[in-house]
């Protein structure tokens, strides 16, 4: 566990996400793009879980979803948070589109 996601747990379905930086060349590699022409990566390493959705019975499902896992979320999904200034996501397994597998 990241020392960041030490500092934050999250609840039922939701998980804490670190973007993967993006590159900051063109295809080519002859320019750099500015940070504010950049768009945000919707890719991340997933850091922390939480223990799963609770169902109407009370039972809990756990996530399919692991720390450590590559995933792919839509552009504007999860909560930004900052610790320690380092830039998080806190969203819900529902908002992960797949992972990736290496």
């Amino acid at each position: 566990m990241s020392k960041e996601a030490s500092k934050i747990r999250p609840l039922q379905d939701r998980l804490i996400v670190k973007r993967i930086d993006s590159t900051e060349k063109t295809a080519s590699g002859r320019l750099y793009i500015p940070d504010s022409a950049q768009e945000k990566p919707q890719q991340g390493k997933v850091i922390a879980v939480g223990k799963g959705k609770v169902a109407e019975d009370g039972t809990v499902r756990p996530l399919d979803v692991k720390v450590g896992d590559t995933i792919i979320f839509g552009k504007y999904s999860g909560q930004e948070i900052k610790i320690d200034d380092t830039e998080l996501l806190i969203m819900k397994e529902d908002d992960v589109y797949g992972v990736v597998e290496a």
